[in-house]
């Protein structure tokens, strides 16, 4: 961050330039990261109180917080133009003319000075009082000139304990907007910060109810602009003890990630009726360019965490040979090997949660960091405990287990009758795989290899480190199995793999919370609408619920592949490997996911688009952060290979079937 003068913040301003700085040594901070209609203000955020003054303060550091507003600046944070004020309400107060800025003596009823300050003393606070609104000003005659109309959020917060009645969780002063040619905005904001939710907190807006928006900024302005709206707002301390000073770090974060969103609709809204475009959305009145801090993490993340590939651990080293031993005695358990980690977890961890993920500045785009550290952490738990009995409850933690919606789901899938099922030859091996995913490749324009390989468990699976996809030496497949690997595994899982290598944020590569469930059910989904998914493939999919159920009930190999065999008629070389999918590394839940994602996915592609999905390992979980992201300008929206739209298949007992799965 720079260090500029009055002036110099000013003569950027009017050149039009983007800075950041600290203004007359740091009494306040102007942050520009682009410009745009919305301005946002927490001149009550500071603490600072200048050297020669505190010999002469009689209040303690805990009664000077109380009177301030401090964490303002973090429920604005997310804005590209930041006025925030570093000193003490009790040096100068921003919110009061400049010449009743210095309290004589008394403020709340307390004495504030040992004596009264002396002119010197009062003109140095003045110069910086004055200096705070010399670049106000400069901002939105700058604002004005390119938008036309201006709004600014002039954001404070309020004690409530001391207040005997209910009070509202943001409180709106109109006293001095003029309503009549503003009011609605006033009321989109009130409607707005009405949808805000805090964890064990009743949220309620309303306007005039404890403050009526008195204050000077609000006055200055309306004194020296037409064509600006001012938003006198209070926030209830619910994010901290108002008394103790304690923040309540989980309330704090859900409200910044709420206050984002109320402002920035309402900015748009704002924006649209008043501004130049009649279709700005809040995406358009927020930054375009990936802030330097987000880069920053980004990079440190990916260089901790990028050789965290769950199946390169989980897959057993001796699949062939053991498979071979038990098909030949399958009344004897399997022991499956394991590759060794070469991570160490418990630094793993340490260096996870030490990346200063608090230095990212927009709420929600924090947010999505938060969850991807919380997801790798339990990555980390889950590969840490191969081959012991801490696996299967750390599998539950990243995969979770199959819900009763999801067994029943299954389970109506497998009671229909083999008439209704599609009779396909097996007439395909590894070699005519190879080279049919090699053309599909090349149609696609995929840059990628594919290889036979003696190392993985299901027929096919992508390599995302390396760019490969490995086809199982041993796997037979049918001509429309061989359609929708390549639709699943290169259409969808190669795409994400090699649209990610591309981006600037690594994160996508890494994978985001979630992203197994959302990742699985986009690809069968991409069967789906290419015409290959058939009622033998959800069948298998359906199998994959009941092993890995039955995994969880009775934790016995040879138990869950006779039950396959003798229950469900599949081939004992199938069985094995279903079963094996689910009982490697002591017990692998992964496997329920394919047909709870696919469910999952047609139903959100039935009222959305799905192409934001295939921004690298995305999940649903943050898919409306990746298409506000999108949305802004920061990532390019990916593009699908194929039509990812909607639509009947065409097939009246497979829609059928689809349409029942709950």
């Amino acid at each position: 961050m720079l260090t500029l003068s009055e002036s110099q913040c000013i003569e950027l301003i009017k050149k039009g330039e983007c800075f950041h700085a600290g203004v007359e040594s740091g009494a306040f901070i102007i942050k520009i990261d682009e410009y745009s209609p919305i301005i946002c203000a927490a001149i009550h955020n500071g603490h600072n109180l200048r050297s020669d003054l505190e010999k002469s303060f009689l209040l303690t550091k805990e009664e000077r917080f109380f009177e301030e507003d401090p964490y303002t600046d973090e429920l604005i944070s997310s804005f590209p133009i930041q006025l925030i004020g570093n000193d003490s309400r009790f040096e100068y107060d921003l919110n009061r003319a400049k010449t009743l800025s210095t309290y004589f003596k008394t403020a709340w009823n307390k004495q504030v000075w040992k004596k009264p300050l002396s002119s010197a003393q009062r003109a140095k606070s003045h110069k910086k009082h004055q200096a705070f609104y010399n670049v106000l000003e400069a901002i939105v005659a700058e604002v004005e000139h390119r938008f036309k109309n201006a709004i600014i959020f002039d954001i404070h917060s309020y004690n409530y304990k001391r207040i005997e009645r209910d009070t509202p969780t943001f409180n709106i002063g109109s006293s001095q907007i003029d309503v009549e040619r503003w009011g609605k905005v006033a009321e989109q904001f009130e409607k707005q910060l009405n949808k805000i939710e805090l964890p064990n907190i009743d949220v309620r807006a309303a306007t005039d109810e404890v403050f009526q928006g008195r204050g000077y900024l609000i006055s200055h302005v309306n004194a020296h602009f037409d064509n600006t709206l001012v938003l006198p707002t209070e926030v209830k301390k619910v994010f901290m003890d108002e008394t103790s000073g304690e923040v309540y770090p989980l309330v704090l974060e859900e409200l910044k990630a709420g206050f984002k969103n109320a402002v920035s609709e309402t900015a748009a809204y704002f924006a649209r009726r008043y501004g130049k475009r009649r279709t700005t959305q809040k995406a358009d009145v927020l930054s375009s360019s990936i802030s330097p801090d987000v880069l920053k993490i980004d990079k440190a993340l990916f260089a901790l965490c990028k050789n965290v590939e769950t199946l390169n651990y989980i897959n057993p080293v001796n699949i062939a040979s053991e498979r071979s031993r038990f098909l030949k005695n399958p009344n004897v358990n399997p022991e499956f090997n394991y590759k060794q980690l070469n991570i160490n977890p418990y630094k793993f961890r340490e260096h996870l949660y030490q990346l200063p993920v608090d230095e990212i500045m927009d709420a929600d785009i924090q947010q999505l960091y938060r969850h991807v550290i919380d997801n790798l952490a339990n990555k980390i738990d889950l590969l840490s405990t191969i081959g012991s009995e801490n696996f299967l409850y750390n599998s539950l933690k990243y995969y979770g287990a199959p819900q009763t919606a999801d067994v029943d789901n299954a389970k109506f899938i497998l009671h229909l009758n083999n008439s209704e099922l599609e009779q396909h030859k097996v007439e395909h091996n590894a070699d005519d795989a190879v080279e049919y995913f090699k053309k599909m490749a090349e149609q696609w324009g995929l840059v990628c290899r594919i290889e036979k390989s003696n190392k993985v468990v299901a027929k096919a699976m992508v390599n995302s480190e390396k760019s490969l996809l490995m086809v199982n030496k041993d796997a037979k497949f049918t001509q429309p199995e061989l359609h929708a690997y390549a639709y699943h595994e290169l259409g969808i899982h190669m795409l994400t793999t090699l649209i990610a290598k591309k981006l600037p944020l690594k994160i996508f590569a890494l994978g985001l919370a979630g992203n197994t469930h959302s990742q699985e059910g986009l690809a069968i989904y991409s069967e789906y609408c290419s015409g290959s998914l058939t009622i033998g493939r959800l069948k298998t999919l359906a199998l994959r619920v009941i092993a890995v159920q039955h995994m969880l009930d009775h934790g016995n190999f040879k138990k869950t592949f006779h039950m396959l065999v003798e229950e469900h008629g599949m081939q004992r070389e199938s069985a094995f490997t279903l079963t094996a999918r689910v009982y490697r590394g002591g017990g692998f839940t992964k496997d329920h996911l394919y047909l709870k994602g696919f469910r999952d996915v047609l139903h959100y592609a039935k009222l959305n688009p799905l192409d934001n999905l295939l921004m690298g390992k995305a999940g649903l979980l943050d898919l409306s952060v990746i298409s506000e992201i999108v949305e802004r300008g920061m990532l390019p929206k990916p593009q699908s290979l194929f039509d990812l739209t909607y639509r009947s298949s065409g097939n009246p007992v497979l829609d059928f079937v689809v349409g029942s799965i709950k």
